[in-house]
């Protein structure tokens, strides 16, 4: 999908704010190096998940066109900064979460991407300022360490010339691309997958130009499915990338996408799936309560949630591929006030919307962690798991 210069221009002035986070997680623009391809049955970021406050924040994707993503957009322009919630506690949460922060799809509703034939488009569930608020955070959280070992299998790929080619699946704005991008040596070929065209063509203007040895970086965009993800759609990829991806994936969907993975032959790394734990301080008696909710929410439908690492390694193994694993906790604090009030909200949401029964006790513990967010007390680590999947070498290569 080809954007006017008149767009691009906007986008650019739209997520202007967002350039001092460009080393980061998701969330700033970047640069159309090539145009966007609409036929690939690629993936959908930070896919659709209505209950994103579910993951650590938000996920890969939205569901909408342009103008549903501008409206929610404008709709996300109203919340507010770290402070006491409102008088109405758990149920003020709802209308003050950025899309993407929290449960916002309809009671019920699978979260996941989806592009099916003739579905009507729906609202969209990813707004890019909930995707610009967690960047930074993302970025400080990915793993460093899985970083070695993957140079190292990137500069021993077999039958490679030219550029590498790394598939970005749930791109979103781009913010895997930003943080890895500059990482990795060699002249790069991004192919960004996303449901939502708004934020692919935020992912296609945000895009890094030059990678860590100075080489050229290019990108195009598609626009597809992670549930239809098939080997072809990866044809020639050097590189899988996602980010906060598995965990609103079903088994069946994990297993498509190691299938797929496997097919092309290439490493993959996927980063900041939610692992289910939360360290708070200070502490509440209700912690383990809220924590406990919120995980049955992520495993809600058949999604796995925080058992989304175990199956994709299970199912990376059994097809040969050499497994790592890598802790990535965002680190809050009162310089992360912004995003620790949208992950809140987001949390103690999707725990309410999980079991109502919760919501009396849930409005004063909401209130409760507002009011210490906002006087810089409040501390969270939200754990995540890294995963880098090597397949079996060939050729020699190790």
């Amino acid at each position: 999908m080809r954007e006017s210069e008149a767009e691009v221009e906007a986008a650019r002035r739209t997520e202007g704010a967002a350039e001092p986070a460009r080393e980061a997680g998701r969330g700033a623009a970047r640069t159309p190096a090539a145009t966007a391809d609409r036929e690939a049955s690629g993936a959908g970021e930070r896919g659709g998940r209505a209950s994103t406050a579910a993951r650590s924040g938000a996920a890969p994707g939205s569901e909408a066109g342009a103008e549903g993503a501008r409206g929610t957009r404008a709709a996300a322009d109203d919340a507010g900064g770290c402070g006491d919630a409102p008088d109405d506690g758990a149920r003020g949460a709802g209308a003050s979460v950025v899309a993407g922060a929290g449960p916002v799809g309809r009671p019920g509703e699978r979260d996941t991407v989806r592009l099916r034939d003739g579905e009507p488009e729906e609202t969209p569930r990813y707004a890019p300022e909930w995707l610009r608020l967690r960047e930074p955070a993302d970025a400080a959280a990915r793993a460093q360490d899985l970083l070695d070992p993957l140079r190292i299998r990137l500069a021993n790929l077999t039958g490679r010339t030219g550029a590498l080619a790394v598939h970005d699946l749930g791109c979103g704005t781009g913010s895997m691309g930003r943080w890895l991008a500059p990482r990795l040596d060699g002249a790069q070929h991004w192919v960004l997958h996303d449901r939502d065209p708004y934020l692919l063509h935020f992912a296609a203007v945000g895009s890094p130009r030059s990678a860590a040895d100075g080489s050229g970086v290019t990108v195009e965009t598609r626009r597809g499915d992670v549930a239809r993800l098939t080997g072809d759609a990866l044809a020639g990829a050097s590189l899988v990338t996602a980010s906060a991806l598995l965990d609103v994936l079903t088994r069946e969907e994990v297993v498509t996408l190691v299938d797929a993975c496997a097919g092309a032959g290439c490493p993959a790394l996927l980063t900041l799936s939610v692992a289910g734990r939360v360290e708070l301080s200070p502490a509440d008696p209700l912690d383990a309560e809220i924590a406990d909710a919120f995980n049955a929410h992520q495993r809600r439908a058949g999604l796995l949630g925080p058992d989304a690492v175990t199956v994709a390694c299970e199912a990376f193994e059994a097809r040969g591929a050499a497994v790592r694993v890598h802790p990535s906790p965002w680190r809050l604090g009162p310089e992360e006030a912004a995003l620790t009030e949208q992950w809140l909200r987001g949390w103690v949401g999707a725990a309410v919307e999980q079991r109502p029964e919760l919501r009396d006790r849930a409005e004063r513990y909401l209130r409760d962690r507002l009011a210490a967010c906002a006087a810089g007390v409040l501390r969270a680590v939200v754990h995540h798991s890294d995963l880098l999947a090597l397949p079996r070498p060939t050729g020699g290569t190790s």
